[in-house]
This record gives C-alpha cells, sequence and structure tokens, in this order.
C-alpha cells in the first residue's frame, strides 16, 4: 500500500501530466488540426508579396504558404483579405490565427509579437518618376512632397529621415499617408507627389510593372530590415509559431525560398535560416 506523502506525490505528478496533455490538446495548432481550416490576416495589395488575381490571393508569401500547408495535411487555409491597419490589432484581438502578410521587423513589433523567420528583405528605398533628375539619392527628397502608407514601417521610416533633413536644415516639404501604396504610386505617376518611400523589392516590383513610368532612387537607406509574419506571443501560439519557422528554415536551406524569390523579385535574398535578428530599438 503507498504511504500518504506517495500517493500524494503520485497523484501530483497525475495532475500534472493531465493537465499538460490538456493544455496541448487545446492550444492554437491542436485547435487548427481538429478544425481543419488555418485562418490567417492579409493585406492583398501588396505586390507581389501578395495580391488579387483572378479573384485570388497569390504572390511570393502564397506561394510560401503552399509549401508550409504540405505540414498540415488536411487542414484548409482561409486568407482573409484586411486592411494593413487593422491587420495586428486583429491578431491581437484574436479575429484569426496568424498574420500571412508582409510585416516589417520593428523592435515595437519584435517585442509585442512573436514575429516569423525572415521571409524577405524589407530594406527601405525610394522611387521617383523616371527621368526625374533633382532625386539621385534618398536625401534628395529634401523639398518635396512623398508618400507612404498610414501605420506602415516604411511611413514611420520616411518621417525619420524626413527628421534627420529637417535637423539638416533641409527638410521635406510635406509626407502624404494613404490606406496603400497602389494609390501612392498613382499620385507619383501623376505628379501629385515627388516621391514614394517602401520596402525594395515592392518598389523594383512597381519598376517591373511600368518600367517607362517609375524608377528606383539608389542606395537604399536606414539600417538592414527584414520581412517577416507575425503570430500572438503567448504560450497558446508556441507550437503553432515553432512549426511554421521549422518550415520556413527547410525552405530557406533547401533553396526553395531563393526559388520563388528569383520567381517573384528576379533575384534570390540573402537571409538569416536560424534566427530573426533582434532589431535595434
Amino acid at each position: 500500500m503507498l504511504t500518504r506523502p506517495v500517493a500524494a506525490s503520485a497523484l501530483a505528478v497525475l495532475l500534472l501530466a493531465a493537465s499538460g496533455s490538456r493544455t496541448r490538446a487545446e492550444d492554437l495548432l491542436s485547435r487548427v488540426e481538429a478544425k481543419k481550416v488555418l485562418t490567417v490576416g492579409t493585406e492583398a495589395r501588396f505586390p507581389p508579396f501578395e495580391f488579387v488575381q483572378d479573384g485570388k490571393i497569390v504572390g511570393y508569401s502564397a506561394d510560401i504558404m503552399a509549401e508550409i500547408m504540405k505540414a498540415l495535411p488536411g487542414v484548409a487555409l482561409d486568407r482573409l483579405d484586411l486592411p494593413f491597419q487593422g491587420i495586428l490589432p486583429g491578431l491581437a484581438a484574436k479575429r484569426f490565427d496568424y498574420v500571412v502578410t508582409s510585416v516589417t521587423v520593428t523592435r515595437e513589433r519584435y517585442d509585442a509579437y512573436r514575429l516569423s523567420l525572415p521571409i524577405a528583405d524589407a530594406t527601405m528605398a525610394v522611387l521617383k518618376r523616371k527621368g526625374d533628375a533633382t532625386l539621385a539619392k534618398p536625401e534628395d527628397i529634401a523639398g518635396k512632397v512623398v508618400g507612404s502608407q498610414t501605420g506602415s514601417a516604411q511611413f514611420a521610416a520616411l518621417e525619420r529621415l524626413a527628421g534627420t533633413l529637417a535637423a539638416e536644415k533641409k527638410p521635406v516639404r510635406g509626407l502624404k499617408s494613404y490606406v496603400d501604396f497602389g494609390d501612392a504610386y498613382a499620385d507619383l505617376a501623376a505628379g501629385r507627389i515627388q516621391a514614394v518611400v517602401n520596402s525594395l523589392p515592392n518598389l523594383l516590383e512597381a519598376v517591373r510593372q511600368r518600367p517607362d513610368v517609375f524608377e528606383v532612387v539608389l542606395p537604399t537607406f536606414g539600417p538592414k530590415t527584414y520581412f517577416a509574419w507575425a503570430g500572438r506571443k503567448d504560450p497558446d501560439s508556441e507550437r503553432f509559431e515553432a512549426l511554421v519557422d521549422a518550415e520556413l528554415a527547410k525552405l530557406n536551406r533547401s533553396g526553395k525560398l531563393a526559388e520563388l524569390q528569383r520567381k517573384w523579385f528576379g533575384a534570390a535574398m540573402d537571409l538569416p535560416a536560424d534566427a530573426l535578428p533582434v532589431p535595434e530599438k
């Protein structure tokens, strides 16, 4: 017969094991597998990463997700097309399971969300109308009206560059914010603004689409930056997010990620496969 202390100890172990099993059974990954649907938030107005073609969301991220979903057999992918400004708040409010859209890595987002391994380079650059000789380098936005997306890391980078120029007594004439970059590009093409700040891969896509209208101003500016996906930073999401990172690392090391980059951007990118670099504060 068990003595009382041993019995109590055995009961504690059983209760702990039961609690662990219950937590595992009820976490995000288990719920996704049980309901056979993964629901993600996406802004499908960010080509070539995510955009709508023939009524379907396609692009670089869509191709990556098609590979990752192989690790979730029998699970369907439900992508909600949302304005970028509502995506991270929607994730925090648990309106969907995960964010599969191009989230620029910043220290604030790194601290608030569980960001994935990098999916692409996101270093900032400037787009101008082709042939505009007054814009030869990023600092030449001084005296001009420049646009970017409301609430984005790109707009924040534009504000920092404008602040630096103002301190040098070379102020930017105006900053204009847009709900999506398509409107900013339209205003640039029409001459209503003189430049747009976005991440380099997106600007290269804008030039590829309209080579007679746009031109990228090089070099890039600001620190090396990456795009990632985002999840909630809580124990419930840990196993699912670990699965996503493991699959991204596998795609990176196998060369499949580089293959998809050449397909959508025309060139491969050098991305870390082991960890997301911690961004500066």
